[in-house]
């Protein structure tokens, strides 16, 4: 290998063969023909260079998220956004959930932040509560980063609590990132977009990775009022970070209503069945509302999956977990039953 840098994340499928991948949290359904269609559209053009400033993928999010082009920037899938944000603000503290996402530490670590946790506790079902904010106000941080809902938990954030921290940010001049990745898929949260034009330390990440099955296409975007922060994120970023065929399948992808709500219909029921079927099995498993359980089980089920070729996430290098807990994506019925089959032969 030229690196070998450790990938924290699911959806690595690439060095053993896997059959089943409920490792990464995508849409079951796969990608939707009109994405498909839009890439291969976009492939004669692949000789010139993209649009810089990605002009029509722009004013297309713009309408569906009924915020001003203004506000919008898009990047080579989340991360690079992370990345990009952790660079232009540059906090000397930061407070973040555990556990949590691990891409926010580590895009703060690269820019000499002291990263600080607070503890969600499974006995209240990783509930964030009230806490949180004596927990900032002790502390003192220059920023705060939450996934609404959280990865792994799939917890989403009480509206009325998520709008006190952000009032709180907003008077002790932290700035509020706020991972809206998996909002769109889930079933309860709500999101802080219409508090936007307000409160300029809000700071809101959403990708098409997981509701349009995109990962391998890489393309995110970022809404914030703060017109200087934006600026100075995009000089954080590469030139043409996004592609031309990441931008022709964005514009599809934000046409396709009856998918995603067909894709929500499905995630309500088969979790509500997975859920079942765990505790069935004898696992402690934890209530959420995105695509993907939390749940605790044998210390050494991903490798026995993995030997039926299965993968599913094992969180022990998650801050706050440990050894036996384990995030699966809800797939398509016919798979969801495959993998509770294997999980009573192992």
């Amino acid at each position: 290998m030229l690196y070998q840098t450790k990938n924290p994340h699911g959806g690595d499928i690439y060095g053993a063969e896997v059959l089943l991948d409920f490792s990464a949290n995508t849409n079951p359904f796969g990608t939707p023909k009109g994405i498909l269609d839009a890439i291969c559209k976009a492939l004669p053009d692949m000789h010139r260079y993209p649009d810089p400033y990605c002009r029509r993928l722009v004013q297309a999010i713009s309408e569906f998220e009924s915020v001003p082009k203004e506000y919008i920037l898009c990047g080579n899938g989340a991360a690079d956004l992370i990345y990009a944000y952790c660079e232009a603000t540059r906090p000397r503290v930061a407070v973040e959930l555990a556990p949590t996402f691990s891409e926010y530490a580590l895009g703060l670590k690269r820019v000499g932040c002291d990263v600080l946790r607070y503890q969600l506790n499974p006995k209240t079902e990783f509930e964030l509560d009230a806490g949180f904010l004596d927990f900032l106000d002790k502390t003192k941080p220059e920023a705060v980063f939450l996934c609404n809902p959280n990865n792994p938990t799939g917890k989403t954030i009480a509206p009325v609590l998520l709008e006190s921290i952000l009032v709180f940010c907003k008077h002790r001049n932290i700035r509020l990132f706020v991972d809206e990745c998996f909002l769109d898929l889930s079933d309860s949260g709500e999101s802080l977009k219409p508090m936007l034009a307000k409160f300029p330390n809000l700071f809101i990440l959403k990708a098409f990775t997981k509701s349009y099955g995109m990962a391998g296409i890489r393309l995110g975007y970022c809404m914030c009022s703060d017109s200087e922060l934006l600026e100075q994120m995009s000089q954080s970023t590469q030139p043409w970070n996004v592609s031309s065929v990441a931008q022709a399948a964005g514009i599809a992808a934000l046409q396709e209503h009856a998918f995603l709500a067909e894709t929500k219909e499905l995630i309500a029921t088969e979790r509500r069945w997975l859920k079942e079927k765990l505790e069935e099995c004898g696992f402690r498993v934890y209530p959420s509302s995105a695509n993907y359980l939390l749940f605790l089980a044998d210390a050494d089920l991903h490798t026995k999956l993995k030997n039926k070729k299965i993968a599913i996430r094992n969180c022990d290098n998650y801050i706050g977990l440990g050894s036996g807990w384990y995030r699966i994506a809800v797939r398509l019925h016919e798979e969801n039953e495959m993998l509770i089959r294997a999980i009573k032969e192992v």
